[in-house]
């Protein structure tokens, strides 16, 4: 048994911080709590992102939670990937329990029930605030990636938005984006090949099935306008706390591109806009993915480049990212890498391979006097969990098997009457929900086209009457060539000749 008094320096020293921080918990020992061994994470490090992981029913949701209630109380925004739609009810109270009660009464902490200001936003037809973005706005690069094309079609997509740029062509949905692969084969392939070079048409044909592949997990919807600005993300109520935006994702879990597409295109935009930070001492923007392992699931390798590059590079704009996955091991080790809070939750050994999962787990955390991590981590109960963070001086924290606290708002969702309450009031649903459908380059190339096909027809009209005139003529000198041809053969016929002839001598006569 190791001495309590000494553990709970270990954890105080280790965890003591002089700016805000997040209390998580208590810490424990030989399966107990410690009260006033509080966890504590400094606000100023929750940009070096994290990782929040464990077997299925293990509180991971809560943790979340519980989390992005800190944050928002502190005057942090948030945004929150709802795969499973049970985090709605952090707009509402928590009721209170009696074991709620127990649990902080051996943490050490009282217990305050708060509501917080949420944002419902959703790439479908789901209630909320619609999420879109222009084909424009992803640029020619990111497109390439999402499609996972070749080096040559890659080439082709940046020539046809330049082609798009130089004849102010907007590009901003999928039909757009269709239309002038189909237009560069087609109607105007001599345009585009006399000053950008000759597209093949099985090069743009294999775009298209990609296209019509990414349609099909329904990201039509999320292509388009009126785009949604990132800079919606960062507002807070008239008491300070920052606004918790839940993205509703119930009914795009079996469709991960649409989902990675998404948050690419989400992670360069913020990257692309948001001003340097530096080491401001508290985060900008706080983003919490549920059900990581989506992202990474069906990406290519220069998707996963990509991201891996946003993850390393965010961090400069004040922005922190958390994955919430089952096991670490969802998380490309380059990502993982990048992740200076780690909190993993209770895991399961049915079998050798989830054995060898757990040793592997166990040996991404500090080593301990005071935990046998490999034993622990299928020791754990619900609201339990090992915690490995960063001080304010950027030094990993002791590890330490934490009692988490409760969350102060409802564990459970929003009834129907309370979510249409919440949707109706938002300001920003009136603002990004009505359907824009401007002139773009699918409607102007049909126009062209149709020019195009106008013009043609009239040439092919005058040309036909051209010919026809030209027949006409040649019919009529032939028809006067043939009269003049028989009075010449009628007048210089021998009988004509004799009969002249003869009336002349007889004249003579």
């Amino acid at each position: 048994m190791a001495d309590q008094q000494e553990f709970f320096d270990h954890i105080n020293n280790g965890y003591t911080t002089k700016g805000d921080a997040i209390t998580l918990g208590a810490a424990m020992l030989d399966g107990k709590t410690v009260t006033n061994a509080l966890v504590k994470i400094p606000l100023k490090t929750m940009n070096r992102h994290g990782l929040i992981a464990g077997a299925t029913g293990t509180g991971k949701t809560k943790t979340l939670q519980i989390l992005a209630e800190n944050l928002s109380d502190q005057g942090v925004p948030v945004l929150l990937m709802d795969m499973k739609g049970d985090l709605s009810g952090i707009a509402q109270p928590s009721p209170g329990h009696e074991k709620i009660d127990e649990r902080h009464e051996k943490i050490g902490i009282p217990f305050d029930a708060k509501k917080f200001p949420v944002e419902i936003l959703t790439l479908s037809k789901q209630n909320g605030v619609r999420l879109r973005a222009t084909v424009s706005e992803f640029g020619p690069v990111l497109i390439s990636r999402i499609l996972d094309v070749t080096d040559t079609q890659a080439g082709i997509i940046a020539v046809l938005f330049k082609y798009c740029d130089d004849n102010k062509l907007p590009l901003l949905d999928l039909k757009d984006f269709k239309k002038i692969l189909q237009y560069a084969t087609g109607e105007g392939k001599a345009e585009i090949a006399s000053e950008y070079g000759r597209i093949s048409a099985a090069s743009t044909g294999s775009i298209l099935r990609k296209i019509v592949e990414l349609e099909q997990q329904g990201a039509d919807l999320f292509f388009g306008e009126k785009s949604f600005d990132t800079d919606d993300l960062l507002r807070t109520d008239r008491e300070g706390k920052g606004y918790i935006n839940i993205v509703r994702l119930t009914d795009i879990q079996d469709r991960p591109k649409l989902f990675s597409t998404f948050m690419l295109c989400l992670l360069a935009e913020i990257y692309s806009t948001f001003p340097e930070q530096g080491d401001s001492g508290r985060p900008e923007l706080v983003i919490f993915i549920d059900e990581a392992h989506l992202i990474f699931k069906e990406a290519s390798d220069a998707l996963l480049d990509q991201i891996e590059s946003i993850v390393k590079l965010i961090r400069s704009k004040g922005v922190g990212l958390y994955f919430v996955t089952q096991n670490p091991t969802d998380v490309p080790d380059g990502v993982l890498s990048q992740l200076g809070l780690k909190i993993q939750h209770a895991l399961r050994a049915f079998t050798a391979k989830d054995r060898k999962a757990i040793k592997l787990t166990a040996e991404n955390y500090p080593i301990s006097e005071y935990y046998d991590t490999d034993q622990i981590l299928t020791a754990l109960g619900t609201g339990e969990a090992l915690v490995s963070a960063l001080n304010e001086k950027g030094i990993p924290t002791p590890l330490a098997a934490t009692m988490l606290r409760a969350p102060m708002s409802r564990m459970d969702v929003l009834t129907d009457e309370e979510l249409k309450e919440l949707v109706d009031n938002s300001k920003l649903v009136k603002e990004y929900n009505k359907e824009i459908d401007r002139e773009s380059a699918y409607e102007l190339l049909n126009k062209k086209i149709e020019v195009a096909n106008k013009e043609e027809a009239k040439e092919k009209a005058q040309k036909e009457k051209e010919a026809a005139r030209s027949k006409s003529t040649r019919r009529s000198s032939s028809r006067r060539s043939s009269s003049k041809g028989s009075f010449v053969k009628l007048i210089t016929s021998p009988t004509v000749i004799r009969s002249v002839l003869g009336i002349l001598s007889k004249m003579i006569k």
